[in-house]
């Protein structure tokens, strides 16, 4: 028999087993000792809290450069521009040549199937 207790959770409705996530700690480890707050089961709190931290600022930034980008989107509007023909533009900027020019050509393409002027 295994010495190994087995170790699960309960996730969206299923229980999971977790034991080989934790099959390196034993109880003398030094990973997971009562002293050693900062490691739960193997994990370092620290570490997964820092990792944790960065994303969520990051995607503050994230939300704060969208919004930038709104804002120049609506000065492009104020100013006359087409704002759809703009970001048309910039994702055919992001575009290679090649394939740029391969789906210009489907589309020709596709258009005369159909009947519709270019």
């Amino acid at each position: 028999m295994s010495d190994v207790t087995r170790a699960t959770i309960t996730f969206g409705g299923k229980e999971h087993d977790v034991t080989k996530h934790f099959a390196s700690v034993g109880h003398n480890s030094e990973a997971f000792t009562k002293s050693d707050d900062a490691a739960t089961g193997g994990i370092a709190a620290d570490r997964l809290r820092s990792i944790i931290e960065r994303v969520e600022r990051l995607e503050e930034e994230r939300k704060a450069l969208a919004g930038d980008i709104k804002d120049i989107f609506s000065e492009a509007k104020s100013a006359g521009f087409d704002v759809k023909v703009i970001k048309q533009i910039i994702r055919l900027r992001k575009q290679e040549p090649a394939e740029r020019e391969e789906q210009e050509t489907l589309l020709d393409i596709y258009c005369r199937a159909l009947g519709m002027p270019r």
